[in-house]
């Protein structure tokens, strides 16, 4: 960083934002730095708890995905297909194969739709030395427009597929409630097709941008399977090792809580680790499609990569990788067209239905792909079908240390030789690296009164 560099270089540091820009939520960075030792460096979730699994605990397991879909609202497709996997698990319910195709191609644009406001809203301002999007709307005006005309169709993906774009309705237990429009499915496949210049054109841009150097090796999670970059389905994986099955998640991860933050803070064998796109890339980038792999290799990404900060890059990869899925599974419905009896389910039972049916005590356990990383549901039902417990673990909450443990290898590396400004920024820059959703963390193990 070159504009600060006239500013007084020291030994002693101190950072505090108190409200990190260009991220969902409030979140806070704490650096302190004496004599050239570091005595804090913390990432602070100061939001206040929102208890949404306390919510769950009393509710109908039927009724689970709607009330979790607001944990979000970037991510809110995610939330319900994790916790529809989750109900289907604990009831003993296998959709059929046509409703998981459904919901991947659900799952695909709202990757696409977060990924593409991550690169150009969130982070393309850091690159360009500005403060937000708002210069960029006059400096580079058919870039943003692009921009908006990419998420428009990731938007318009949501009210096809799910009923409307924030908080999908017509994804229900079992299926759907009703088939997307013939209509509206080819419109989005027409959209699609002409994304593909759009993406294009994006590949070029961000190839001319310069992102900061940093390497850390880390533990990097995913899902994973052998048949696809995994999105929907998979086990549990670490640095492309040893798998764990999803219901046993329990015995990979361990999450905790501190006395500085709100959220939950989730380790592996005592050690932070990192989720999102460049841990999925890591992980499984053999599996990519040919379209995005050949984005990789145009942008220098091969796996492993230890820089946090190309999280960006990886994510403009899934962007394509997740367009070529979704014109896939579009060509094939609109070819072969849905089967209504397989797809569409009146699974909402009514209450007096409710009341008399008697369910299996059970524990579901679902996870899914979401932008910002592996999102598992946990529920337990009851003998009326009512969840007496449940877990969130968020993807967010699950890079917290991770991304601590990066700044505490980075501050000591840029004091005495950057400025304290240059500093602040290039916390900020790894924060945001991160795509952070920090009202989506702001969870807690447990709460006692005293």
């Amino acid at each position: 960083m070159t504009k600060n560099s006239n500013k007084t270089i020291s030994k002693d540091v101190k950072v505090d934002v108190q409200y990190l820009t260009r991220v969902e939520g409030h979140g806070s960075i704490v650096v302190d730095v004496k004599d050239g030792t570091m005595t804090k460096c913390e990432f602070q979730v100061i939001e206040s708890p929102r208890f949404f699994e306390s919510m769950l605990v009393g509710r109908s397991i039927w009724e689970a995905q709607h009330i979790t879909s607001r944990i979000c609202g970037i991510c809110a497709c995610g939330h319900t297909l994790a916790s529809l996997k989750t109900a289907e698990a604990a009831l003993g319910v296998t959709p059929s194969e046509e409703t998981v195709m459904l919901r991947k191609l659900l799952l695909h644009t709202e990757q696409m739709d977060s990924h593409i406001l991550h690169i150009y809203v969130l982070i393309a301002p850091d690159l360009l030395g500005v403060k937000s999007i708002v210069p960029l709307i006059k400096t580079h005006r058919p870039v943003i427009e692009m921009a908006l005309r990419m998420k428009r169709m990731s938007d318009y993906a949501g009210e096809v597929l799910a009923g409307r774009h924030i908080h999908p309705i017509s994804y229900v237990v079992g299926g759907l409630t009703q088939l997307p429009s013939r209509e509206g499915l080819e419109k989005l496949y027409e959209m699609m097709l002409e994304s593909r210049k759009d993406g294009e054109e994006t590949v070029k841009i961000i190839k001319t941008l310069k992102f900061p150097e940093f390497q850390r090796p880390s533990q990097y999670l995913s899902l994973s399977n052998n048949e696809e970059y995994a999105m929907y389905d998979g086990d549990l994986v670490v640095n492309n090792g040893q798998r764990t099955k999803v219901k046993d998640y329990k015995s990979l991860l361990t999450e905790t809580v501190n006395d500085y933050s709100k959220a939950k803070i989730a380790t592996i064998n005592n050690k932070s680790y990192a989720v999102g796109a460049l841990a999925r890339f890591n992980n499984n980038s053999s599996l990519l499609n040919k379209p995005a792999q050949a984005v990789a290799k145009e942008l220098g990404l091969k796996a492993p990569v230890h820089n946090p900060y190309l999280n960006t890059a990886a994510q403009l990869v899934e962007w394509v990788h997740c367009l070529e899925e979704s014109i896939a599974i579009l060509k094939k419905i609109l070819k072969d067209g849905l089967d209504e009896k397989k797809v569409v389910v009146n699974s909402w039972p009514k209450r007096s239905e409710v009341a008399d049916k008697k369910y299996t005590p059970n524990t579901g356990i679902g996870s899914v792909e979401v932008p910002r990383g592996t999102l598992v549901h946990e529920y337990t039902i009851d003998d009326t079908g009512h969840i007496t417990h449940s877990n969130c673990v968020i993807p967010t909450n699950q890079n917290i240390g991770n991304l601590e443990d990066d700044m505490r290898k980075m501050v000591p590396e840029m004091v005495g030789r950057l400025s304290e400004a240059d500093i602040t920024l290039k916390l900020e820059m790894l924060a945001r690296a991160y795509d952070p959703c920090i009202s989506c963390a702001t969870h807690l193990l447990d709460v006692k009164f005293v």
